[in-house]
């Protein structure tokens, strides 16, 4: 593992992912701590749930697009603007913070995942560009491991400050967000270091500039049709993604419930200890990729990836039956670990059996 941060542009793009990652998630979790400080009952479950359909809806939206331009222009230049533009948004956010706008913070989720679907496709195929296919397991767990890190400590660091910042008895949407304001300049910096890193990794592959982009084919579905095609094209890798996108609707919809879960059930409003305990699957996920590159060194141990769904399915069933936050919290970890002996696995084998040329396509499949 040690080799790969002697490849240049690694080190600078492992910070970047880091930067991404805790950006994004700072501002979901401010947003997230300010509704289950001012809502209850099934407002707090629909708000949250909103908040992950605007983080997820770019994803969708932008499928062709995004897998276009990581297709025809070198991967290194999108991430370059992109970052570029998380600067602008940011800002915007610290600006609706100021204001307390509390919608317009709800719309800008949307606007931050739009950029974070753009970005997507070109950061993680820079991989396969930057190492060999004998690294590429171990690049993963790295990835991955980073990736979960920025989350882990985004969601601890926001919740503490957010905690800390925030009057008790305020309860109204907009005075919480005029409250915490200060973490909007905490995302802004973020997204200036995460911009300068950018401008540090080497010249990616050349992009295929004949390429070309009609926007009434990708209004009628005929991009959307040809680019689920090609993600058919490898029963292999449509499993593979099946098996993500199950796995990532699945913790999605426990980070949508958990906080509203925990409020009811054990009348915990603490943003910090209900983070905290999610943070622990983080955690988790660190200690699964890791192994996952001790067992796959020179090869993919796909072993790992029935065994991980495994695990996973028995933490989801042992969760609802807990009262004990340490249990919780145990169990969380449990989870976590074994969605890293399943996801890394899986990530390494799409972009094994992807060819360079339609790699953005199917990463934002």
């Amino acid at each position: 593992m040690k080799q790969l941060f002697k490849i240049t542009g690694f080190t600078p793009y492992v910070f970047i992912i880091f930067l991404n990652a805790m950006t994004d998630l700072g501002h979901k979790i401010i947003l997230q701590n300010t509704i289950l400080k001012a809502y209850d009952g099934s407002e707090l479950i629909v708000l949250t749930a909103i908040i992950n359909a605007l983080i997820l809806l770019p994803f969708i939206l932008l499928f062709s697009p995004s897998g276009f331009l990581s297709d025809k222009y070198p991967k290194v230049q999108i991430i370059r603007v992109a970052s570029l533009f998380a600067v602008v948004i940011t800002t915007l956010i610290l600006f609706s913070y100021i204001m307390g706008w509390f919608w317009l913070a709800f719309f800008l989720t949307f606007l931050l995942a739009g950029q974070s679907a753009i970005y997507s496709p070109a950061k993680y195929g820079l991989i396969k560009e930057m190492v060999s296919k004998g690294q590429l397991t171990s690049a993963n767990s790295v990835v991955q491991s980073v990736t979960i890190v920025a989350i882990l400590a985004g969601g601890i660091v926001y919740s503490i400050f957010f905690e800390q910042l925030l009057p008790n008895g305020v309860t109204n949407p907009s005075e919480i967000l005029q409250a915490v304001y200060p973490l909007g300049f905490a995302l802004i910096l973020a997204s200036v270091v995460e911009f300068l890193f950018a401008l540090k990794l080497k010249k990616s592959v050349k992009g295929q500039k004949s390429m070309s982009f009609h926007f009434k084919k990708y209004v009628n579905f005929t991009y959307l049709k040809g680019n689920m095609k090609l993600l058919h094209k490898s029963p292999t890798v449509w499993l593979s993604i099946i098996g993500l996108a199950i796995f990532w609707g699945i913790s999605q919809l426990v980070m949508a419930i958990f906080g509203a879960y925990v409020k009811e059930s054990l009348g915990i409003d603490n943003t910090i200890i209900i983070n905290g305990l999610l943070a622990l699957s983080g955690l988790g996920m660190v200690v699964g990729s890791l192994l996952v590159s001790n067992f796959s060194k020179h090869f993919i141990e796909v072993g790992l990836i029935p065994f991980g769904a495994i695990g996973i399915s028995l933490s989801l069933f042992l969760l609802p039956t807990l009262e004990s936050l340490y249990t919780i919290g145990f169990v969380f970890f449990l989870y976590g670990t074994f969605a890293g002996l399943f996801i890394v696995p899986l990530n390494t084998i799409i972009q094994l059996l992807t060819p360079k040329r339609m790699m953005g396509k199917v990463l934002a499949g």
